[in-house]
């Protein structure tokens, strides 16, 4: 499970006050709830792009922060996808990546940046 930081100044509630919405709109009928460190996320089983195995996600809130997102993309393998089905493979790539931007304001490269520099600052000095 990651979770992703909103970008300065924002709040996932403002930039998703739908995140259900959006969820079901974009991956497909949320089939139940999944509890993750004390936070209820929502759980789609059977996405509609056959890449995607399941999906979960939802906003984390911790008292004094601001809420991160957490989601989890559980992908098939692709051994096992067919050849229609490896088409949708670049669609995936582009759905989550831009459900990730729409919902923490940070493209790709800066969501990457800051994972680094969180694990950087756990790392342990010697």
């Amino acid at each position: 499970m990651k979770q992703y930081k909103m970008r300065r100044g924002e709040h996932l509630e403002d930039r998703m006050p739908d995140l259900k919405g959006e969820i079901e709109e974009r991956f497909g009928p949320i089939t139940g709830t999944e509890e993750y460190d004390g936070h209820e996320l929502y759980v789609v089983g059977e996405p509609d792009n056959p890449v995607f195995e399941r999906i979960v996600v939802g906003a984390a809130s911790y008292s004094g922060k601001k809420d991160k997102l957490a989601v989890h993309f559980e992908e098939r393998d692709p051994t096992e996808l067919s050849p229609d089905e490896l088409e949708a493979a670049g669609e995936a790539v582009d759905e989550k990546n831009q459900f990730l931007l729409d919902a923490t304001g940070r493209d790709a490269k800066s969501r990457r940046d800051s994972l680094k520099r969180e694990v950087e600052d756990d790392a342990p000095d010697y």
